[in-house]
């Protein structure tokens, strides 16, 4: 089993490299390469547009351009990918495409960080407030104060706070960026404070981008011969009309963690690697569900692990389905059941925070009607094995106790009996007679240990078994 499994790692190790490596061949020096960013913006997103821009520098490209459409995501990818953009040695563009396409939230300074900045008509770009304003706790709604309201409340002071913090932080960074690049840094910091948001046209004339193109070909038209300074004080000059275009589209990789990198799934492949482990426990030997329960809970720890989540709201939902399966084994008449449920649901509500998008969030009714069918699945599998296990066997030399025959013959000093309508060998300690009613007390390999229950009378004609 170890020796199959390291097998398998190092194939899966060489092939990830393999595919990454392909990006690297793909490109030619003079390129103009292109990273296809849809979605939201995750640690996936993260490492497919940082190893895009080391890819490039590699391979000499003259352009790097992120086709980006996105609502928003994590701050953290955020900051991390900016922060791979501002060392760059190959020029960016971050162009919002195609048309309907929009740059939100993340999206918005992703693009005020790049050397030039563009977008397809019909695109939009903008509301760029921090999520959960005015709230520790995922999900939370900004407080509204009444005439005449003091504002000394303690609840509100401190999710104002909190607030406040949250925005003067994102105000301050994406006004950073828009000094740094010569944009229109008021709007930024509008977007930020009031989720303003512009259309591509309007974003064009208010000195947001610096391009407005229906395509790539016509915006790498428009940026022929146009000269980028670098953050190391490099000059680029662009030589980009009939240029080499080199897309890339994420891998199955990239495409495996994003699909990972989200907290509802998460929890449902932990809850099926619970269901597995369990199944194995009930029925030892099975392999399958052991293997694939184990499998699904390490899959759905790792994409806890890329998400800034509560570990105390994991553990909570964890020990939640834990006191699930507890019920089936302890006489608790539904205490452990009801408190793995609330517990569950609750550690489902703490384990996602407010730096977390309203997206990921995990909702109550999600997490009740999964909490719910944990419950009902645990429980009722739970039960259904455990009566089985106490049924009375049907097969094997158990099955054989207390089973009742008839002695049929006798041969050589073996006494033979018909059970279950065959002859068996059979031993007494006293002695038996043809016809007498036997009843199985043990077993010894094929000869059968009985005790006679009733004595008929030697009347009967002996038969000997074939």
């Amino acid at each position: 089993m170890r020796k199959s499994l390291r097998f398998w790692l190092s194939w899966l190790v060489l092939a990830c490299g393999f595919a990454m490596g392909l990006h690297a061949v793909a490109q030619s020096p003079g390129s103009v390469a292109v990273l296809e960013v849809q979605g939201a913006i995750s640690p996936a997103t993260s490492g497919f547009i940082t190893g895009g821009i080391a890819n490039a520098e590699t391979a000499g490209a003259q352009l790097l351009v992120i086709e980006l459409d996105t609502p928003g995501g994590l701050d953290a990818s955020m900051r991390a990918i900016i922060r791979r953009m501002l060392t760059s040695q190959v020029p960016i563009a971050v162009y919002v495409a195609p048309g309907g396409a929009r740059a939100a939230s993340a999206g918005t300074f992703i693009l005020y960080a790049s050397h030039i900045a563009a977008m397809a008509p019909a695109s939009n770009l903008g509301a760029a407030s921090p999520v959960a304003i005015g709230s520790g706790m995922p999900g939370g709604k900004e407080t509204e104060r009444k005439p005449g309201d003091t504002g000394k409340d303690t609840n509100t002071s401190t999710s104002d706070t909190l607030a406040a913090k949250a925005t003067n932080d994102a105000a301050a960074y994406i006004r950073s960026l828009a000094q740094l690049r010569g944009r229109n840094a008021d709007f930024a910091e509008a977007a930020v404070r009031q989720a303003r948001s512009l259309s591509a046209s309007e974003a064009l004339k208010g000195g947001v981008v610096e391009f407005v193109a229906p395509s790539l070909e016509a915006l790498l038209d428009q940026l022929d011969g146009r000269e980028v300074r670098l953050d190391n004080g490099n000059t680029v000059k662009l030589a980009t009309r009939g240029a080499g275009i080199e897309r890339i589209a994420p891998d199955w990789r990239t495409k495996l963690l994003s699909f990972l990198a989200d907290p509802q799934l998460a929890v449902i492949l932990m809850m099926l690697g619970i269901y597995g482990l369990f199944f194995e426990l009930m029925s030892p030997g099975t392999a399958l569900p052991g293997v694939a329960g184990l499998i699904c809970l390490l899959l759905g720890l790792y994409g806890l692990h890329m998400l800034p989540v509560n570990w105390a709201g994991v553990a909570l939902l964890v020990f939640g389905l834990l006191m699930m399966v507890g019920e089936v084994f302890l006489p608790s008449f539904g205490a452990l059941g009801v408190g793995g449920l609330l517990a569950f649901i609750l550690g489902g509500l703490f384990m996602t925070g407010p730096e977390v998008p309203k997206y990921y969030e995990l909702s109550i009714p999600f997490l009740l009607s999964i909490g719910l069918a944990s419950a009902l699945i645990i429980i009722g599998a739970g039960t259904v094995a455990i009566r089985s296990r106490r049924a009375r066997p049907v097969s094997g030399h158990e099955s054989m106790l207390n089973e009742r025959g008839t002695v049929v013959g006798q041969e050589d000093g073996m006494v033979y009996a018909e059970i279950r309508g065959e002859n068996w060998r059979v031993v007494c300690q006293e002695p038996l007679e043809i016809g007498d009613q036997i009843r199985v007390t043990g077993t010894h390999g094929l000869l059968l240990q009985v005790a006679r229950i009733a004595a008929v009378g030697h009347n009967t004609t002996p038969s000997v078994p074939t």
